[in-house]
């Protein structure tokens, strides 16, 4: 039998390769809207960020995704609150 290929994608925050499922994407939209896209399948241009707090906090404090994506922290202080808020929500146990 063989094995299924698991998608892999670079994280734009460590350089490092994941399994898709490890990652969350952020979209930038044509109309230039950036947005965290937790299940994928959102329209635009597509980066992923590994679900670990503590490298979203430092890229928070020496703000990397504002480098990366050509938006200012104003822009970008709620995709970083939704992306801590994903990673919380994914830590709790599901019943």
């Amino acid at each position: 039998m063989m094995k299924k290929k698991v998608p892999l994608r670079k994280c734009i925050l460590t350089n490092e390769m994941h399994p898709k499922k490890d990652l969350l994407r952020i979209v930038v939209t044509k109309e230039g809207d950036v947005s965290v896209d937790p299940t994928g399948k959102k329209n635009g241009r597509g980066s992923y960020v590994v679900k670990n707090l503590e490298t979203v906090e430092k890229a928070r404090s020496g703000k990397r995704l504002e480098g990366r994506l050509g938006f200012d922290s104003e822009t970008l202080s709620p995709v970083y609150d939704e992306i801590i808020r994903l990673i919380y929500r994914e830590d709790i146990p599901k019943r």
